[in-house]
């Protein structure tokens, strides 16, 4: 079965619906990896690599029931593991990275290394695509050392002798992920303390990046291109809030703090915690102004862009206790 999709190069990409893949997960046990998983057509097997018992545990947890699933606990970056888990994969979908760095995890470890292992291990497999999930405002000359380390990542995986996807996304908001968790939080309060208020947001819906990937995996001819992928609505941080505070009928008092006391009560909170729940650098990307227009991206990768009311519906509103 063939449907087709305008491509950003003005030419119809053709999409083949393949009947059977495998696909090599790595990061699996993520919002985004379990909600992959869990909407791939039954015919794809998938070999999924978490790194401990716990993550094992939550993957299971969310589609354990899902047959030709194999979950597999190793280091990411030991190339010598990815290529005997991926041994007969054809397909890789890489989900790893974090936007918190540690003093026991730089973002080298977290984005490089096992970006590395994986464009490493491709040399030994029959993979003919790789696509990687990196953020929105990935550069080398950004002043955010996670920014230029997800940029250093995938210049790694483009030199894997595969065709390389890379979609660049922002903030993401799914049912129940800590991203909407956390806004929902502060849309029910009544008092607000925004850092940066004015910072331009603009989240996609989860199920927005999941056909993404999908959808990229499913075209003819892999596409070796970087995609800068973000929901239709560019609006500040305060304006976000405000907007599901109203669809929960309150209306919170908005404290806007200047940046610099952000950086410092970071700073503080690195010295005097190991593992810090807020750092410079995570203020660095989160205070990162996204506002671009996705249309092209959103068509060359064949889907329609979730409406941002629906995603605060489905989110903020509906979500579970």
């Amino acid at each position: 079965m063939q449907c087709t999709a305008w491509g950003n190069t003005s030419r119809i990409v053709t999409i083949v619906v393949l009947v059977s893949r495998r696909l090599l997960i790595t990061g699996a046990n993520g919002h985004l990896g379990r909600r992959l998983i869990a909407t791939l057509p039954p015919t794809y097997a998938v070999e999924a690599v978490v790194r401990s018992k716990r993550a094992r545990a939550t993957l299971v947890a969310h589609v354990g029931d899902r047959e030709q699933l194999n979950i597999t606990i190793t280091d990411p970056t030991d190339a010598d593991a990815i290529a005997e888990i991926g041994t007969n994969c054809d397909a890789a979908v890489h989900l790893i990275g974090t936007i918190k760095e540690a003093r026991d995890s730089r973002y080298a470890d977290a984005d490089e290394k096992p970006a590395r292992a994986l464009a490493e291990a491709t040399s030994r497999l029959a993979l003919n695509q790789i696509v990687y999930l990196s953020i929105l405002g990935a550069d080398h000359a950004s002043d955010s050392r996670c920014l230029r380390s997800r940029a250093a990542a995938e210049e790694i995986l483009r030199s894997a002798p595969t065709a390389v996807t890379v979609i660049r996304v922002p903030m993401v908001l799914g049912e129940k992920d800590r991203a909407s968790l956390a806004l929902a939080r502060r849309a029910s309060a009544k008092r607000v303390v925004l850092f940066k208020a004015g910072c331009l947001e603009q989240p996609i819906y989860a199920g927005d990046v999941i056909a993404a990937i999908a959808n990229s995996l499913q075209v003819s001819e892999p596409l070796s291109q970087a995609f800068d992928l973000a929901g239709p609505r560019s609006l500040s941080r305060r304006e976000l809030v405000m907007r599901a505070a109203a669809l929960q009928n309150n209306r919170p008092s908005i404290y806007p703090l200047p940046q610099f006391l952000g950086f410092a009560l970071a700073y503080v909170l690195e010295i005097i915690k190991r593992k810090p729940r807020l750092t410079r650098e995570m203020l660095r990307v989160l205070n990162h102004d996204d506002a671009i227009d996705p249309g092209e991206a959103a068509d060359a990768l064949g889907i329609t862009l979730t409406p941002l009311a629906d995603t605060l519906q489905r989110c903020i509103v509906n979500r579970l206790p």
